[in-house]
């Protein structure tokens, strides 16, 4: 599976202090933030390690920080299953870490490929092992969600937006990770964006493109992606109340 933790994580971060701008000390990337003591991207690790069926763990991250996080790392082995970890340097942005860690492996075609938010660690066992099945049995899948708010189509403008039409709540399932895939499907999806200049909004997006079906598997409204303070909040919360063991120290 693929974790691509090379963002920079800007909504998370406050506002630089007048010493962190005069020394030029850069704040944690949002994925390192700590959740109940721990960096939310080792949470999200643990809940990996800790399904059989996931074998290998590449994580994408921005090279000045990879030390630092090996370091991370073998301070938590006794809280993380054992399995083989290797960390690649990510890209620009999301697709580039990706295919760098596509770039990285050896798999067999109908391997099953798995790419996740780093920054959400709330993914329970029975979601990754839904989406696992699926993209066995149709290339592709990802977990989403139902929309049960009324989605509005609009036509952004200097003062804001107007509206253009209705979505059918219906048609419409908001993607979550992980997303899952064999590995003949997305190495195509990726190779084929790559050769054509196209960046698209998630890897499910490429395989779209690409002319392949996905299918979707149910996600949880737990699965949040924790972009700013007030999801570390709400992810706080989650984790006290949840049935999956949490470590803390």
């Amino acid at each position: 599976m693929i974790i691509p933790a090379a963002g920079l994580g800007t909504r998370m971060a406050p506002m630089p202090s007048a010493l962190d701008v005069k020394i030029r000390r850069p704040h944690p990337s949002k994925q390192f933030t700590e959740l109940a003591g721990t960096p939310i991207l080792i949470h999200t690790l643990r809940k990996f390690a800790g399904v059989d069926a996931v074998k290998e763990i590449w994580i994408a991250l921005r090279e000045n920080e990879m030390e630092g996080f090996r370091e991370r790392l073998r301070e938590e082995a006794k809280g993380i299953p054992k399995k083989k970890m290797e960390l690649v340097a990510g890209g620009e942005h999301r697709q580039q870490s990706v295919q760098q860690a596509l770039n990285s492996i050896s798999a067999a075609a109908d391997d099953i490929v798995l790419v996740h938010d780093a920054v959400r660690p709330l993914v329970t066992s029975e979601i990754i092992e839904d989406v696992i099945a699926a993209a066995k049995k149709y290339g592709a899948a990802i977990a989403g969600l139902p929309a049960v708010d009324t989605i509005k189509q609009v036509e952004r403008t200097a003062e804001g937006a107007i509206v253009k039409s209705t979505l059918p709540r219906a048609g419409v399932v908001l993607a979550q990770t992980p997303q899952g895939f064999r590995y003949s499907v997305i190495k195509k999806a990726f190779d084929e964006a790559s050769a054509d200049g196209f960046v698209g909004t998630d890897e499910a997006s490429l395989a779209e493109r690409s002319g392949h079906d996905v299918a979707v598997v149910m996600g949880s409204p737990r699965n949040i992606k924790i972009t700013t303070p007030a999801d570390m909040e709400l992810a706080e919360f989650y984790l006290q109340t949840s049935d999956e063991p949490v470590h803390r120290h």
